[in-house]
């Protein structure tokens, strides 16, 4: 039986919400499909959120890893491309950390390509494929769990970036509404697994 593993992020900075973690349990509370679903809100902290993907990916031992987060400004759901192996944040993460030009896991590549179908994700969900996840905790968690199943055949990883939901946006940003975001990503799944 297929193990996915789902990810998405708790509040971070100035807002009070995030989709991706809202639609991840949102995912959960509905799944019927016959895959098991492993879903999880991680922490938008670098060390935290690093390793917790690690422990779940150890623990579960995933088929697919679906990471997300939320790209404020962006109009469309985005499958990110690739993962950089760098920790560089313009604002703390929730725990107070802040690197600059840090490596996200020393010694390992540069970069890693997503695994996942990015294209068919992309347009199963009426998005655009990513060419970056940035240099924030999205960024390098999709960093790690590219790096963690690096050496597992069959295994698809990779990282989702969700615009803000309508229950979360600012006045006048681009947004979704949430249920949109959790239809996308059951596409998403579904174009993957």
């Amino acid at each position: 039986m297929t193990t996915i593993l789902l990810t998405g992020f708790d509040p971070f900075g100035d807002d009070a919400r995030n989709p991706s973690g809202e639609a991840v349990r949102a995912v959960a509370a509905r799944w019927e499909r016959a895959e098991t679903l492993v879903a999880e809100v991680l922490p938008v902290a670098f060390d935290a959120a690093g390793a917790r993907m690690r422990e779940l990916i150890a623990e579960h031992a995933p088929d697919v890893v679906i990471a997300t987060g939320v790209a404020g400004g962006r109009r469309v759901i985005t499958p990110e491309r690739v993962a950089i192996n760098v920790r560089d944040a313009r604002i703390p993460d929730n725990s107070g950390a802040q690197p600059v030009d840090a490596p996200s896991i020393d010694g390992a590549p540069a970069a890693y390509f997503s695994t996942l179908p990015v294209k068919a994700i992309a347009a199963a969900v009426d998005g655009a494929v990513s060419d970056t996840a940035g240099t924030f905790v999205c960024n390098h968690t999709m960093f790690v769990a590219l790096h963690e199943t690096a050496g597992t055949p069959g295994v698809r990883a990779g990282f989702i970036h969700v615009p803000w939901s309508h229950e979360s946006a600012p006045a006048n940003a681009p947004s979704l509404p949430l249920d949109e975001i959790v239809t996308a990503l059951e596409r998403a799944i579904a174009a993957t697994a």
